[in-house]
C-alpha cells in the first residue's frame, strides 16, 4: 500500500519576538501563511520493521537526522507499530532556507503514516506529536494561516490571505536558525511588528494593508550577517513588487505581487542574483 502527501512551503507576514523564555526557546508572535512551492512524499509500507528515507536530492540527510524519520521513529514508538515505512522525498523546497521544508516534510509524514498505519489521530493530536519534532511542524500539520504563539506551536487558525503571487528567492547560502536566535537580544528590538493589525488586514481581505505591514526582527540579525539577503530585498522593491520580507529565519526572501504581468520581470530580474528563484501561488 502508498501514501501521497504534498508539504507545502511556509512564509511569515510577520514575526516578532517578545523574549528569551527561560527553557532557552523566545516567545514569538508569527502570522503564518503557505505557499505552493512544495515537496512530495511517497510513503510505502514495508513487511519489516525499519524506516528507510530516500530521495532524489542529494543535499538531504536519510538517517535519524531527517525530520520525516523522526516522524515515524515518534509514531512507532509511541503507538507500537510494528510495521516499517519507506519513505521517498522529492525535494522542491530550498534546505535551510527559512521555508520549514523539513518540517513541512515531517508533518506530511505524520499525515500519511496516520492513514497508512490507520492510527485514527486527530489533527489535533498530530499537531501536539508534531511539537515534539520542531516548533513549526503544528503549523504544517494543518497549514492555511494562523497565529502562531508561544515559541511556535500555540495556533490560532485565521482567514487566508487574500489570493496573491510571491516569488521566493533564496541566495547561495545557508542561514542557521539557532545562530541568528542567538545574536538577536529582544530586549533591545526597537521596533515591532504588530500581530494584530496584520491578523486584522488579512482577515478583512486587504492585500496592500498586508503588504504595508509586514515585519520580521529577525532580519535585523540575518541581514547583518548576510548583506546579500538586503541587496535581494532592495532588488525586489526595485523591480516592483508589492511587499517584500525574509521569510524565518532566511535567507529566502519573498515578493508579494499582486498582479500576473509584473511577476515575469520580477522573476527575471532576480535570476541574475540568484539561481534558486520561484513564482508561485499563495495557497487558500
Amino acid at each position: 500500500m502508498k501514501m501521497y502527501e504534498k508539504a507545502p512551503a511556509k512564509i511569515n507576514l510577520m514575526l516578532d519576538v517578545l523574549h528569551k523564555r527561560p527553557d532557552g526557546f523566545h516567545e514569538v508572535e508569527m502570522i503564518m501563511t503557505m505557499v505552493d512551492l512544495a515537496d512530495r512524499l511517497e510513503l510505502s509500507e514495508l513487511r519489516r520493521d525499519t524506516i528507510i528515507i530516500s530521495s532524489q536530492a542529494g543535499y538531504i540527510p536519510l538517517d535519524e537526522k531527517n525530520l520525516a524519520f523522526q516522524a515515524a521513529r515518534l509514531l512507532k514508538d509511541r503507538y507500537g507499530v510494528e510495521r516499517g515505512v519507506h519513505i521517498h522525498l522529492d525535494k522542491k523546497i530550498p534546505v535551510a532556507a527559512g521555508l520549514a521544508g523539513g518540517s513541512s516534510d515531517a508533518a506530511a509524514a505524520l499525515r500519511g503514516l496516520n492513514r497508512l498505519w490507520r492510527l485514527s489521530l486527530s489533527s489535533e493530536e498530530l499537531q501536539e506529536l508534531g511539537a515534539q519534532l520542531g516548533s513549526d511542524v503544528p503549523f504544517c500539520v494543518t497549514g492555511g494561516t494562523a497565529l502562531a504563539t508561544g515559541r511556535g506551536e500555540k495556533l490560532t487558525p485565521i482567514a487566508n490571505m487574500p489570493q496573491c503571487w510571491v516569488v521566493l528567492a533564496k541566495p547561495p547560502i545557508n542561514v542557521s536558525t539557532a545562530e541568528v536566535y542567538g545574536k538577536l537580544r529582544a530586549n533591545r528590538i526597537a521596533v515591532h511588528p504588530s500581530a494584530r493589525l496584520m491578523r486584522e488586514a488579512v482577515e478583512a481581505g486587504d492585500f496592500q494593508a498586508v503588504c504595508s505591514r509586514l515585519g520580521n526582527v529577525l532580519e535585523e540579525v540575518t541581514l547583518k550577517l548576510h548583506p546579500e539577503v538586503q541587496q535581494l530585498k532592495e532588488a525586489m522593491i526595485r523591480l516592483g513588487a508589492d511587499g517584500v520580507l525574509m521569510s524565518g529565519s532566511g535567507p529566502t526572501v519573498f515578493a508579494l505581487v499582486s498582479k500576473q504581468s509584473k511577476v515575469a520581470r520580477i522573476y527575471n530580474g532576480l535570476r541574475g542574483f540568484c539561481k534558486e528563484v520561484y513564482a508561485v501561488r499563495s495557497l487558500t
